[in-house]
């Protein structure tokens, strides 16, 4: 019986996991989304054409592959609905393709005015949510008010959504000054229904565990990162799921005896996005420099990204939480112009240095301890093969699996699927 490999992100979200989906796609039978939602921008890049994925697993562009959309997921119909349309021009056999667990959550409108509300009475103390309704949509999943795919087939449906809807107002009217038009919301709502209605819905978990069985291969794609995990992560500033390898457990039905290797994607450096603490940020021209050659601007809202330099006491912490047994190095032409590298080797908290990531980091004044490392300063856009890569790009993939143990099996650089560097 074959074994679920899960591929995740290791830092804070936007590590690159839809690039290396798509590039490992042709290696499996099956890649499912184990959880999140459309708060997750799946960049992937082919053909001089560039698409933003939300929801659909990243293996839809190959066309021998099955894309699951697992239980872990919640579903906004009308991002939903979007990405489909975006996908007409090039005649993807969405229908054929896709199929949807009948125990994935759906977000409602009123979710989204929800989290908009609920940020806007933050001030000052945002959390920096996308504001796609992702954490009113798990709240009422974990406080059994949650309305599920299956639930649209029911005869009830139009009740069920009506009462969540009211309660969902009544919560909406402790929002001083929070103006909204419901009804200018609901027409593409119930247009996503309807498009929905119209694909294969599944109970995932039967289905997957038939297709081990059977041998097929699986792939489960995280979204989000690690460090946004809601019981590892940096909380609060974190999301409302396990973006976790347990969330594949949980988000898919697939047993923990279940899961084989455990592809860790992280960048040659760090970025965040919205609040919460980020130890090597660079408030500086070289921060500045990061952005503007990785475009470090968020798939799904366009906001600009917080830039820093590898962390390796949060890569270590994430690598245990996943047990990870190969890594995949992103965007490192990010860094071509460079003649130093700093790589953050521990902490210094209250001068006491630590080489691991504390119970709370918020709030906490963190100075990186930083070790330099020789950078390339030449284009590594062109490389076909790890045999072309200049001597300080191979030095800096040894000192890192060096210092987290686990081999670097791809090490990316650029967006296109072809610019992928295989190191083993």
């Amino acid at each position: 019986m074959n074994k679920v490999d899960v591929l995740l992100g290791l830092q804070w979200g936007d590590e690159g996991k839809g690039k290396i989906v798509d590039v490992l796609t042709p290696k499996y039978d099956i890649i499912a989304r184990f959880q999140g939602g459309p708060n997750a921008g799946h960049t992937l890049e082919f053909d001089g054409i560039k698409h933003v994925l939300h929801t659909i697993p990243s293996g839809i562009f190959r066309a021998n592959t099955l894309n699951v959309i697992g239980n872990g997921v919640v579903i906004d119909p009308v991002v939903f609905k979007k990405e489909i349309d975006a996908l007409a021009p090039f005649n993807i056999p969405v229908k054929e393709n896709l199929l949807i667990s009948n125990k994935a959550h759906l977000i409602l409108p009123t979710h989204r005015l929800l989290d908009a509300a609920s940020e806007q009475a933050k001030g000052n103390e945002k959390i920096g949510s996308t504001l796609k309704g992702i954490g009113p949509t798990y709240m009422d999943k974990t406080g059994r008010n949650g309305i599920r795919v299956g639930d649209i087939f029911s005869p009830n449906f139009q009740e069920k959504y009506n009462a969540l809807v009211e309660k969902h107002i009544g919560i909406l009217g402790h929002h001083e000054g929070f103006e909204y038009d419901l009804s200018e919301l609901e027409p593409a709502f119930f247009e996503g229904i309807d498009l929905i209605k119209s694909l294969t819905t599944i109970d995932s978990e039967h289905y997957l565990n038939k297709a081990m069985k059977e041998g097929k291969t699986i792939l489960a794609e995280g979204a989000q990162g690690t460090l946004l995990d809601i019981d590892f992560g940096s909380y609060p500033f974190v999301t409302s799921s396990n973006t976790v390898t347990a969330g594949t457990c949980t988000g898919l039905g697939v047993a923990p005896t279940k899961i084989g290797n455990v592809i860790g994607i992280f960048k040659a450096y760090c970025t965040r996005v919205g609040s919460g603490p980020f130890p090597t940020e660079l408030n500086d021209e070289v921060g500045e420099k990061i952005r503007a050659a990785g475009f470090e601007f968020g798939a799904t809202t366009g906001r600009p990204r917080r830039c820093g330099w590898i962390d390796l006491p949060a890569l270590k912490y994430a690598i245990m939480i996943n047990g990870v047994t190969e890594l995949n190095m992103m965007k490192s032409d990010v860094l071509d112009t460079f003649d130093t590298i700093k790589v953050c080797t521990h902490y210094t908290i209250n001068g006491k240095k630590i080489d691991y990531l504390p119970f709370d980091i918020n709030g906490l004044e963190i100075i990186p301890v930083y070790e330099e490392v020789k950078g390339w300063n030449c284009d590594l856009t062109k490389l076909t093969s790890m045999d072309e890569a200049p001597q300080a790009l191979k030095d800096y993939v040894a000192y890192l699996e060096n210092a987290l143990e686990v081999p670097i099996t791809i090490v990316s650089v650029g967006p296109d699927r072809k610019q992928t560097l295989r190191n083993r």
